[in-house]
This record gives C-alpha cells, sequence and structure tokens, in this order.
C-alpha cells in the first residue's frame, strides 16, 4: 500500500509532516509527496521536503490513502485547490483512507465529507466555522477518527496521528 501525503508548497507543520513520514518509513510503508508545484516545499521552521508531484499529476487509484499536513501555509494554499478537494472525496468515496491534521481539516470540511462525522482541527475561530459549515461534529480531542477518516489538531498530536493512520492501514484489508 500507498500513501498519498499533501503538503503547502510552503508553511507547512514541519513536526506534522516529518512524524508520520517517519512512522510511514519504520512501517515500511511506501508514499509520494504532492503540492501545488514540484519542488522544494518549505516548513514553517524550516524544514524541507520535495514534491514529486502536482495535484494534477496524481493517478489516486495508485494509493491507499490520503494523507494532508497542515500549517499556517494549508490556509493560505490548500483550503481553495479545487483538485485537492476533488482528491479527498475521491479517496472518501473509494473507501480509502482520508486523513488531515491541524489547519488541514478545513479540506475535507470542504470537500462535503465531514457531514455528520466526528472531526477534530487546530483550534482558531475560522477554522471552527469553516469545520463547522462542512457539517462536521467537533470533538475536542487530539485525534478523532470517524470509520476511515482521522483528524488531528496540531503538532502536539503528530505521533497519535501517525499511530491513527498506521492502525487503520493494518486493520483495512488491501
Amino acid at each position: 500500500m500507498k500513501i498519498l501525503i499533501a503538503v503547502a508548497p510552503e508553511k507547512f507543520r514541519d513536526e506534522e509532516l516529518a512524524v508520520p513520514v517517519a512512522a510511514f518509513q519504520k512501517a515500511g510503508i511506501s508514499y509520494d509527496i504532492a503540492s501545488t508545484r514540484r519542488g522544494t516545499c518549505t516548513g514553517m521552521f524550516g524544514a524541507k521536503t520535495t514534491a514529486t508531484l502536482t495535484f494534477e499529476e496524481i493517478d489516486p487509484k495508485q494509493y491507499g490513502g490520503l494523507v494532508i499536513i497542515g500549517g499556517s501555509g494549508s490556509q493560505l494554499h490548500l483550503w481553495n485547490d479545487d483538485l485537492l478537494v476533488q482528491l479527498a472525496k475521491y479517496f472518501h468515496e473509494s473507501h480509502k483512507i482520508v486523513a488531515a491534521i491541524c489547519l488541514a481539516p478545513v479540506v475535507l470540511a470542504r470537500a462535503g465529507i465531514l457531514k455528520g462525522k466526528k472531526a477534530t482541527c487546530y483550534d482558531s475561530p475560522v477554522s471552527f466555522r469553516e469545520m463547522k459549515a462542512g457539517g462536521a461534529v467537533l470533538v475536542n480531542k487530539p485525534v478523532v477518527m470517524d470509520g476511515r477518516i482521522i483528524t488531528a489538531n496540531g503538532p502536539p498530536a503528530s505521533q497519535e496521528f501517525a499511530d491513527s493512520i498506521l492502525r487503520t492501514i493494518k486493520e483495512v484489508e488491501w
């Protein structure tokens, strides 16, 4: 199984990417990193990663899950990205894992996949408003799972977020 990781081209939250990537590597799970453009993406604290794909270039059938990384760049670059919103819908409708952390769960809300679903996100007025507008049932916990939708509220939840994704991968027969 292969995971697709979506990051903003700038200002993604460093540990929200680093912790799941390390967990995937340790578990032997392959992944690709995609963004709005190919090339170097920079985290809020200077971490660098390389997006080998743009959202336009993704063949979602190749992946068993979508993980969207948060940080302030997700609000700037990912919330309004129609291709990423469509990818989130596709993964959900295909019964694949859809996971988002920090400010990134808003992408799932905008995709319409959180209607009536328990979820969490980074505690900010704009993210709460977006989540409510998308029909999410907000839960004040670091990580919330509702079926194959996994959301987390920010950097301190990075390890639990990664562990929840791995547990879900292992529970699902691929």
